[in-house]
């Protein structure tokens, strides 16, 4: 029936028109369409129910898992549903199992904030309240009396009736890490030390990790009301036989646990369609479905052996070890692609770096080399100016020393000075002329000499901004001293007459000079 042509509820059977009341009871949808998308899930409520909440989509589980309802009318509701999981082993193919999605959860904050009416709304549903908490109480005795009533509704419900279980029993609700937590330390102190090793995470990470790490996710559901708990645990679950199996490294498992009566393990029964305690699932990355999904490779509920136990897991792991084996060595391949990729970057990066560094020294000897020779071209700059200052300093300090006294003055001071060159320089000065008038006599004796007895007068200025100073000294020589440009008069040192010497002044005769 389509919605186009206006189907006639009256043309649906008695089974079809309960599943269209059951299914717009829940929904809310209009019959037209809940025709329609009954139709499209071979009329199962379900079915249905899921794709109106979850999105419309290929669940060959539940259509394979339809197709057996409609195969078999004549089988009972409950014997049905029970028995689901093995004529669907046995009829559909395993990738089809394999396909079972393993939904992620979502999770209650543990610390919200509990909302307490005001005083007197509290008093005024006080009887209301009282009523129902003895409703319920009665509910699970009744329950405890007939256990097979609450699993029977649980697998007639659908899941999205279910939602998050109000916690009635008393235990704090927290946070999914905290939670595992809580789990673990009470499995430990009920159990004693085992060798297992739960991850002490939520569920919705314990799938991711499985999911990253390419493992196996085996999710242990515990049921403490259940009579068969105690027993399956120590008997089965924590046997050397599953232990070892489980904690061999190459069968690549990890141990999520949870007890039903804390919200987020109920939440994972719900979702997993847990209907029997105990109860364990394998789920595993399923690369054929999607390149995210996760699913239920295997489901083991019920009172199981060691053995049997085993068993189950080490068939699922065979059924999908060979797509992760392929995806391990593609990530393999792509982590040493990207290996060989960053030591050819690093490489080159440190190439380039020794290049770098390469260009950098022979950019800083070039800017040494190019400092040094502007150093050198202004030392050379001052040494040339230098020269050409003491040479102009020189011409115009000749034409300013004064004249040899006539032969008449009596007081003249007549000096004899032996200069560097070997020659010999006989000269009278004025009495009053001081040690200055000498040496500027002996540092200008090439210009004098040069100007001859023509008297010829040589036209310069003073530098300026030169202050000379005599690379030289004037020394008796028996007894040996030294005589001073500022000394004072020639007269007042050497008399009326004297022979001297001229030596240059360097940093060995000073010492020489003090030693003396």
């Amino acid at each position: 029936m389509s919605s186009s042509s206006g189907p006639d509820i009256s043309e649906l059977s008695d089974s079809q028109r309960s599943a269209l009341e059951t299914y717009t009871t829940v929904t809310g949808q209009e019959p037209v369409e809940a025709i329609a998308l009954l139709s499209r899930s071979q009329w199962n409520v379900q079915i249905a129910i899921a794709k109106f909440f979850d999105g419309e989509g290929p669940d060959p589980v539940e259509e394979a898992r339809a197709s057996l309802e409609s195969a078999s009318p004549a089988r009972s509701t409950r014997q049905t549903q029970n028995l689901l999981h093995e004529d669907l082993t046995a009829r559909i193919s395993p990738a089809a199992v394999a396909a079972d999605p393993a939904p992620r959860i979502v999770t209650q904050p543990g610390d919200q904030p509990v909302y307490r009416p005001p005083f007197l709304l509290a008093l005024l549903f006080t009887p209301f309240n009282f009523l129902y908490r003895l409703l319920f109480g009665s509910f699970r005795l009744f329950g405890s009396l007939f256990p097979f009533l609450p699993r029977l509704l649980n697998t007639t419900a659908s899941p999205a009736l279910h939602g998050t279980r109000r916690n009635t029993n008393g235990r704090r609700p927290l946070a999914p890490k905290d939670t595992a937590a809580r789990f673990i330390r009470e499995f430990e102190e009920e159990y004693g030390t085992h060798s297992l090793t739960f991850l002490e995470n939520g569920y919705n990470m314990a799938l991711e990790k499985a999911h990253r790490d390419l493992k196996f996710l085996l999710v242990v559901l515990c049921a403490p009301e259940h009579d068969h708990t105690d027993a399956w645990i120590r008997e089965t679950l924590l046997s050397k036989e599953v232990t070892d199996f489980v904690n061999d490294p190459e069968n690549n498992i990890i141990v999520w646990g949870g007890n039903v009566q804390d919200a987020e393990a109920y939440q994972v029964a719900n979702s997993l369609r847990c209907t029997k305690f105990p109860f364990a699932a394998a789920i595993a990355h399923t690369p054929g479905v999607s390149s995210t999904a996760m699913s239920v490779v295997a489901r083991i509920s019920g009172v199981t052996s060691p053995a049997e136990f085993v068993e189950k897991l080490r068939t699922a792991i065979a059924q999908n070890k060979e797509p992760l084996e392929r995806i391990r060595s593609t990530r393999a391949e792509q982590q040493a692609s990207r290996s060989l990729r960053e030591q050819q970057d690093s490489a080159y990066e440190r190439s380039l770096a020794i290049d770098r560094e390469r260009a950098r020294q022979r950019r800083e000897a070039e800017a040494a080399r190019q400092r040094e020779e502007q150093l050198a071209a202004e030392r050379q700059a001052t040494e040339e100016k230098r020269v050409r200052d003491m040479e102009q300093w020189k011409r115009w300090r000749a034409q300013t020393i004064r004249d040899e006294p006539p032969t008449d003055v009596k007081d003249a001071v007549r000096i004899s000075i032996r200069l560097l060159s070997g020659d010999r320089a006989i000269r009278r000065f004025a009495p009053d002329a001081d040690m200055e008038e000498l040496y500027a006599f002996v540092e200008c004796y090439d210009i004098t000499k040069e100007r001859g007895t023509s008297e010829e007068k040589i036209a310069a200025e003073k530098p300026e901004g030169y202050d000379h100073v005599y690379g030289f000294r004037l020394v008796s020589p028996m007894p040996r001293t030294v005589y001073e440009v500022g000394a004072g008069s020639i007269k007042d040192n050497v008399g009326r007459g004297g022979s001297l010497l001229v030596e240059l002044i360097d940093d060995e005769s000073d010492e020489d000079g003090e030693d003396s």
